[in-house]
């Protein structure tokens, strides 16, 4: 378990600054995460890489020269949110265009494609690679729903080469997707991980027994056995591996590069028993080991598990993976680097938020919106570890957390916002960019749309009223809808928001008051919530566990309908009780 953190949801902040504290020679401090501390060559592409923190060394300890230009962190097992993959992005692009590298998880999906939109749209030229590397997580036939496991080291390697080399942004997305479509990996796993502050792990696998396929945010595997012998963990690994060769790869004479990754727990020297047999097996086959790499290269806390990953080589990414580079947790060949001037290595800092003119009335509604969201804040950490644990039943766990930092985050800004005499709209705005920031995440992504989506119907001009709040709501839905791709009965907020914004337009259009209205849609929310419990989840990283989720209700949903509850209080004057899971699953 994880035993040295102050407060958990600070961890991941904290991390980085320790990160680049002792890093210095090769990363600065960036708003959303870290970018090289030596100069780059003008007009190269930048390859900007991130995901959740809780697997160094990725994502931070592969940026350095011949590897990433930066690496945008999220919270712990939690996508980085849009704003911060833009400012590394702006921090790192070097005049070539940004190359954005991620695992292919829903939270990375959305948060780096709305970033990706924001550098096109300011004339940057970005593109984008998904790794779907791990075999265990969806058949063939669907490789693009696959997830991205310890697979990420080899496109990203090969991807900086080509940028190093001097490739064009068209050549170093081919390079990335020739190595992506060229790289297997599978897991296995004895233990589950455990977050900081959490009493346990977010999967357990019975004394003995072995899981199967997990993924590396505490998704549990697809399959348990006995615990093997190390070269019979070997001969499993190999065999899967070796039933899926890539289009256009002769076996007999083939060169891979073999990784034998540890999850956080599990010894150097247990990996290289297992690497023994590994090579044995590769050799018996006809294929040709170049540069192994054995040892904890992409982690998941302290998981007990390990990976096994094929990067089946051509002569051009053979080359490139053999390029020199120089990051704090990847290291070959000699690199020299210049360092960064004094100004240039501030760049990227975070500066205060521009406060808007707003009307009078508008100020004046300011303050009751601070207070619905500081009640939000109260039934969220009243309920943050029964949420992690409804999210770790078939998902990753990090829901409880994950809603935690993003609705701190909001209050603090809404606060700020609030002090500084911003109005409604202004307010939301301001909170909404927090949450999506501090979160990360899907849900953090979600809610980030849907507090902008409220703030800018209501605005700064007038005092909101009841029509201007049901039209945010509205727009809430509608976006999350098509930029998430959700539907109802897809087991997901989705099937709160859309019962809630349709009961809610209702009951205004009749002639409720807001606060009636609300009262009437919250009362729908919490029982749509408790119906997901139905539900098999058809989006998100629950989805290849959907079976385990039967008769729990859904994280996402859940927390909505606490959410619309607290605020319903709020509207009505009566903020003393408390609200639980238990009322509303």
């Amino acid at each position: 378990m994880t035993r040295l953190f102050n407060e958990p949801a600070a961890f991941a902040d904290e991390m980085i600054e320790g990160f680049v504290a002792s890093h210095g020679r090769w990363v600065r401090r960036v708003s959303g995460g870290v970018a090289r501390s030596t100069r780059s060559t003008p007009g190269s592409v930048a390859l900007v890489i991130g995901g959740g923190s809780g697997h160094y060394p990725a994502f931070a300890g592969l940026v350095g020269q011949g590897l990433a230009h930066g690496a945008a962190m999220g919270n712990l097992f939690a996508s980085p949110s849009a704003q911060q993959v833009y400012n590394v992005a702006k921090a790192a692009e070097n005049g070539g265009g940004v190359l954005l590298g991620y695992g292919n998880y829903a939270g990375d999906v959305l948060h780096f494609t709305q970033a990706q939109d924001k550098l096109r749209a300011e004339g940057i030229d970005c593109r984008s690679i998904a790794v779907t590397d791990d075999i265990s997580s969806a058949p063939l036939a669907d490789k693009h729903k696959r997830r991205g496991i310890a697979g990420d080291l080899t496109v990203f390697k090969v991807a900086a080469a080509a940028s190093e080399a001097g490739y064009s942004m068209n050549a170093v997305v081919e390079i990335a997707e020739r190595a992506n479509h060229r790289t297997r990996s599978f897991g296995v796993a004895f233990t589950g991980c455990t977050l900081p502050g959490a009493d346990h792990p977010l999967f357990s696998v019975p004394e003995g027994r072995m899981a199967v396929g997990m993924g590396i945010h505490g998704e549990p595997g697809i399959g348990e056995t006995d615990i093997p012998t190390a070269n019979e963990l070997a001969e499993l690994l190999v065999k899967d591996l070796l039933a899926e060769i890539p289009d256009g790869v002769q076996v007999q004479g083939a060169r891979v590069v073999p990784i034998l990754n540890g999850l956080g727990s599990v010894k150097y020297e247990e990996l290289f028993v297992v690497y023994r047999r590994v090579a044995q097996l590769l050799a018996e086959a006809g294929i040709e080991a170049v540069d192994p790499q054995v040892g904890e290269l992409v982690t998941s806390f302290d998981m007990a598990g390990t990976s096994l990953t094929l990067f089946w080589l051509d002569s051009e990414l053979e080359e490139l993976w053999l390029a020199p580079a120089d990051a704090p947790a990847f290291r070959r060949g000699a690199v020299s680097a210049q360092a960064l001037d004094a100004e240039q290595l501030t760049m990227g800092a975070e500066q205060q938020a521009v406060i808007p003119d707003a009307s009078e009335e508008s100020k004046a509604a300011a303050p009751g919106i601070l207070a619905a969201l500081t009640a939000a804040k109260a039934v969220i950490d009243a309920n943050v570890e029964e949420l992690g644990r409804i999210d770790a039943i078939a998902g990753d766990g990090d829901h409880g957390i994950g809603m935690e930092r993003g609705i701190h985050a909001a209050v603090a800004a809404a606060a700020g916002a609030v002090e500084r005499g911003a109005g409604a709209g202004t307010v939301l705005n301001l909170a909404a960019d927090a949450w999506a920031d501090k979160a990360g995440g899907t849900s953090g992504a979600l809610w980030g749309m849907a507090l902008r989506s409220v703030g800018q119907s209501v605005g700064d001009s007038d005092r909101p009223n009841a029509a201007a709040v049901a039209a945010g709501i509205a727009e809430a839905r509608r976006s999350i809808m098509d930029f998430g791709k959700a539907k109802v009965g897809d087991k997901t907020l989705v099937d709160v928001l859309a019962p809630f914004s349709e009961a809610l337009t209702a009951a205004v259009q009749g002639g409720a008051t807001l606060q009636e209205a609300w009262g009437a849609a919250a009362t729908i929310a919490e029982q749509s919530a408790e119906a997901t419990a139905n539900l098999l989840p058809l989006m998100g990283r629950a989805r290849p566990h959907a079976e385990k989720s039967l008769g729990t209700p859904d994280a996402g949903a859940v927390s909505m309908a606490l959410i619309v509850r607290a605020i319903h209080n709020t509207l009505a004057g009566n903020t003393a009780g408390k609200i639980s899971v238990k009322e509303t699953a």
